[in-house]
């Protein structure tokens, strides 16, 4: 049983030593990795498994263990880069017990491989890592030193390969067939699930002969006042005439996203929302102009809420966030955020999702950029015409 990889063994060398260089500056020994994002980017791990306990194990000195639940140890065989006897499962009777903690499995692990006094590093704040298994592990490592390692590898993600964004762009390709597909389909007295439907049917089918994967976040795409709130998803009810919709999206192949939002109007546009779309428009060239290698975080911020308060607006949450690898429940990478006091140095190779959305009291809009920051300026990794389309 051989791995199909996605990336060159160099690429995860480089990811390596990377992340034990950032081990070494945080005083840990040996990092446990749960994040399904991180695994991933790490050794190339890739299943729907994440709803059981799962990690990697990184020490400064050896090769990586994936470990997990036993039947899912096939699935790392098939796509992650290490050897097999770095792939270890745990039996089924730890999955969901009450009397017996998979991380009581771990635990032995770690002291029979001799690491059980060393300085441990673990995600102690994402969604994969629960409270029951840290208390598990200090249990059964009453010896190791624990230390919060929060985002510590998603940090080594943030600037991203040529093969990264390889992938990246093909998510592009693929979220503009879904936009093109709801544009062309989205009409008065339209089922939102129908809609939705279509959007997934051309998300999976991919474009340019690349098939997409699932995105981390479902359809977001509330209506009238609905789309006051930035995270409903849909419902059964047609859509109608005078409202406006907008579609939070992304596009993904590989694991690696492109979200991109656009906002339609059923009708005649009013007025709140011709305005809106020209603060967002000239807000976005603004934040653009500044999303280059060497300005920071808070200059693409500071540029883009500097045009809405001349129009008016105020957007009391961030306006951006990094993209890359991803799994549910989020494609953002949890590290920087384009906000203002966030001084982070921007390089080339780090990519963003530009957002831009409004949630006002009664209405929304969302019309957003996916970008690769370069030295010079930004490449809009989607062609989608940035606009408010309107429909009869």
């Amino acid at each position: 049983m051989s791995a199909t990889l996605r990336f060159t063994h160099d690429e995860f060398d480089a990811r390596l030593t990377k992340t034990r260089a950032a081990m070494e500056k945080a005083g840990i020994d040996l990092l446990f990795v749960t994040d399904p994002s991180n695994m991933n980017w790490l050794t190339g791990y890739d299943g729907w498994s994440f709803y059981v306990h799962q990690g990697v194990i990184v020490s400064l000195d050896d090769a990586p263990v994936w470990w997990g639940r036993g039947q899912d140890a096939n699935g790392a065989k098939l796509t992650c880069w290490m050897p097999e006897e770095r792939l270890i499962g745990y039996p089924d009777h730890y999955v969901m017990s009450t009397e017996r903690h998979p991380m009581d499995h771990l635990s032995a692990l770690i002291r029979d491989r001799g690491w059980g006094a060393r300085r441990i590093g673990v995600e102690m704040d994402n969604y994969y890592f629960s409270a029951a298994a840290f208390a598990a592990l200090t249990r059964g490592l009453p010896d190791a030193r624990f230390s919060d390692a929060t985002a510590l590898v998603n940090w080594q993600r943030a600037v991203k390969s040529p093969a990264e964004l390889g992938y990246m762009r093909e998510a592009a390709r693929i979220v503009e067939a879904m936009h093109a597909r709801i544009v062309e389909k989205a009409q008065v007295g339209m089922r939102k699930c129908d809609l939705v439907a279509e959007i997934y049917d051309a998300g999976i089918r991919g474009a340019g002969g690349v098939g997409g994967d699932y995105p981390a976040i479902v359809p977001l795409l509330p209506s009238g006042v609905d789309a006051s709130a930035p995270h409903l998803t849909w419902d059964d009810r047609p859509m109608r005439a005078g409202e406006a919709t907008f579609f939070e999206i992304a596009g993904c192949s590989r694991r690696y996203h492109c979200p991109l939002s656009r906002t339609i109007f059923l009708g005649k546009p009013t007025q709140t929302f011709i305005d809106a779309e020209a603060a967002v428009l000239e807000g976005m060239e603004a934040g653009l102009e500044k999303a280059r290698a060497g300005n920071t975080c808070e200059d693409i911020a500071n540029a883009f809420f500097a045009v809405l308060a001349r129009h008016g607006i105020v957007k009391d949450n961030r306006t951006g966030y990094p993209i890359g690898v991803s799994y549910p429940p989020d494609w953002g990478e949890r590290t920087m955020s384009l906000r203002p006091g966030d001084r982070t140095v921007l390089e080339s190779g780090m990519t963003f999702h530009f957002m831009t959305g409004l949630w006002m009291q009664d209405w929304g809009l969302e019309i957003t950029e996916s970008i690769v920051i370069g030295e010079t300026g930004p490449e809009c990794l989607a062609s989608v015409p940035r606009k408010l389309f309107v429909k009869d």
